[in-house]
């Protein structure tokens, strides 16, 4: 019985940690009000920026990746990108604000600006900074740390999209004003098409950290232990090791 009360302590305890200091919102150049969540503790340590893949949201993509951030020591800004939906669960509050207004997702990029900004400025944050992307804001977040090289200490690019929609603004050409300091991530089942593999030639030309899991899936989900079939073990080392060597 006393073991059994431990585990469901030890529960209780995980699941208040992965809770959100607050819901936030922030304005964007081009006055959209973005929401969001923050799990912050102080500037000890580096703060992850989590952006969603098309057709999600903030809640639905990162609900079981958070808690692993959070026990490894780092603070989260999670938002809801004008572009989304409900795909993976939970609601994109951005979305649900902006009254039947659609953007491409190339125009989103603003708010990706933005949450950096509300973390220099009205968090007031000086310690480390990540840009996180999943599939369309793996790209975005590639042109985020191009353009603001001196504020992110490094870019995670879960399965960046270039093509179709994202062709005007694919992150290749980006990848050589990177520094060396992001990762590229894709699952292996990706790794069979044409421009993904030139995708990923490129980015090790270019000096970036690459890798394929071998049982991945698209985006950040990879690291979704409930929507992978295997361990996501391995991926979760490669994915910490290179954001504690930033």
């Amino acid at each position: 019985m006393k073991i059994c009360s431990s585990i469901m302590l030890l529960f209780t305890l995980f699941e208040a940690l992965a809770q959100p200091l607050s819901e936030i919102q922030f304005q964007t150049e081009d006055d959209i009000t973005i929401f969001g969540d923050l799990y912050y503790e102080n500037d000890d340590k580096p703060i992850v920026m989590l952006f969603h893949q098309a057709s999600s949201c903030a809640q639905g993509e990162y609900e079981n990746i958070i808690p692993v951030l959070l026990k490894n020591g780092y603070n989260v800004l999670a938002i809801d990108q004008r572009s989304g939906g409900n795909k993976l669960g939970g609601v994109n509050r951005t979305i649900e604000k902006l009254e039947g207004k659609t953007y491409e997702y190339c125009e989103t990029y603003p708010d990706f600006e933005a949450a950096l900004y509300y973390v220099k400025n009205d968090l007031n944050f000086t310690g480390k900074v990540i840009a996180w992307g999943s599939s369309y804001s793996a790209a975005m977040v590639i042109h985020l740390m191009a353009g603001h090289m001196d504020e992110l200490a490094g870019v995670l690019a879960f399965s960046p999209a270039s093509g179709g929609p994202m062709k005007p603004c694919s992150p290749n050409d980006k990848f050589q004003e990177l520094g060396g300091k992001a990762l590229v991530l894709r699952p292996k089942r990706e790794m069979e098409v044409p421009s993904v593999k030139f995708q990923m030639e490129l980015a090790n030309a270019a000096g970036l950290s690459t890798y394929i899991s071998n049982n991945g899936i698209h985006g950040a989900s990879m690291l979704n232990s409930e929507r992978v079939e295997g361990s996501t073990d391995e991926t979760w080392k490669v994915v910490l090791d290179f954001m504690a060597n930033l």
